[in-house]
């Protein structure tokens, strides 16, 4: 059973990278929407195509309060979920397998 534990544990530990990385592209998307960025530049359109395809699902069910976008913020939320309740589960999982 210590092979399935070792991937279980694993698994957790690159979906905790993967939404850390995520977490900071969304942050560096929200930073960028405070300026006026140059939108042929490939790091802003590496930005916007890794973020729309979740903020704007969630931008048009929310609409925009008082001219404010906080879909960043509930997809934020929403790693913080992932990261404290489905890798922290995943982890004690691997331990009780193990």
């Amino acid at each position: 059973m210590f092979v399935a534990a070792n991937f279980v544990s694993s698994l957790a530990m690159v979906l905790d990278y993967v939404l850390t990385f995520y977490w900071w592209i969304v942050i560096a998307r929200a930073l960028l929407s405070w300026v006026n960025p140059d939108p042929y530049n490939p790091i802003v359109q590496f930005l916007h195509r890794a973020t729309e395809p979740i903020l704007e699902p969630i931008r048009r069910r929310m609409g925009y309060g008082l001219g404010i976008d906080f879909s960043p913020m509930v997809v934020m939320l929403a790693i913080l979920f992932l990261q404290k309740f489905l890798v922290h589960s995943m982890r004690q999982w691997a331990a009780h397998i193990g």
